[in-house]
């Protein structure tokens, strides 16, 4: 059986759903973002909950602030809401701090000094296991503060053997996944993620520190977002029970794609919601192409 302290359940009580659009200002906002934004928006309305946006802005050397301005816009144009302020992480690295240095004190995390060339031919060495999964080892004390001394560069690592030795194993992780079918209980398998990085000295906290940590303090009960994260439960939720955090549902839902049968993605150049209006595309034309009622 699973140990209830691990498994806390989110809030059932009316007005109790609260969900959240969360991108990073890396780019202007495309299909792919109207269809998950829209997908968590409605699902909040729908629920009689709440909608809040976060800007997920750690990555200093690519998020921009025009970016969040047109963010802003484009969601306002497909007529959102949400509550204010907006979360903005790069105002709160104090909170994934404090998450961090509380994994360091427990021995949960590691000093990792391989550059990411070492990394990957260990990966490629190793007899098992996911391409991209690496798991290592904290280096001796001494050499460690060695390395440390003379100021070489390093990346904070989940891990995975320390935090199953805390918990006494993964047995008694699941999480609640209600997309794309039948709400069903999923056993949270972190081993699949290897030791994660949390933080690094380029962009400082990492992905799945940071969410944790900010869904837990802005009450998250429901996560709604696309399948291509889906995989980022399994560590996101051995992390809410390493640092004592809720556990909220999952709904992962489907990936919108292109006519070429691509999914939107910033990389490949997809159409913008900025090109959509500038060639007189309205926002109840693009909600009714996604499958959304007029606002």
């Amino acid at each position: 059986m699973a140990d209830p302290d691990l498994n806390p359940a989110p809030s059932r009580e009316p007005g109790g759903f609260v969900t959240r659009f969360a991108p990073s200002p890396t780019g202007y906002l495309h299909r792919g973002h109207a269809f998950s934004a829209l997908t968590a928006h409605e699902a909040a309305r729908a629920a009689g909950g709440r909608f809040l946006l976060r800007i997920e802005d750690i990555d200093a050397t690519r998020c921009r602030p025009e970016f969040e301005a047109a963010i802003l816009e484009d969601l306002a144009w497909l007529g959102l809401a949400w509550e204010t302020p907006v979360r903005r992480q790069s105002e709160h690295l104090a909170d994934y701090r404090a998450a961090l240095a509380s994994l360091e004190a427990r021995g949960l995390v590691y000093r990792c000094f391989k550059t990411r060339k070492e990394i990957l031919d260990d990966i490629g060495r190793a007899p098992h296991g996911p391409a991209e999964t690496y798991v290592g080892a904290p280096l001796a004390a001494d050499e460690e503060a060695r390395r440390v001394a003379e100021g070489r560069p390093y990346a904070w690592r989940l891990s995975l053997a320390a935090a199953r030795e805390a918990l006494g194993g993964f047995g008694g992780l699941t999480f609640v996944e209600e997309g794309q079918g039948p709400p069903r209980v999923v056993r949270a398998e972190p081993e699949r993620a290897g030791d994660v990085v949390l933080a690094r000295k380029d962009v400082g906290v990492a992905y799945h520190l940071a969410v944790v940590v900010d869904d837990a303090l802005q009450g998250i009960t429901h996560v709604i977002r696309g399948e291509d994260l889906a995989e980022a439960a399994h560590i996101q939720r051995l992390l809410q029970a390493l640092l004592g955090l809720p556990t909220p549902v999952y709904r992962h839902h489907r990936l919108l794609t292109a006519p070429d049968g691509r999914r939107y993605a910033k990389r490949d150049k997809a159409e913008t919601l900025r090109d959509l209006r500038a060639r007189g595309v309205t926002a109840a034309a693009l909600r009714a192409e996604l499958g959304f009622a007029a606002a």
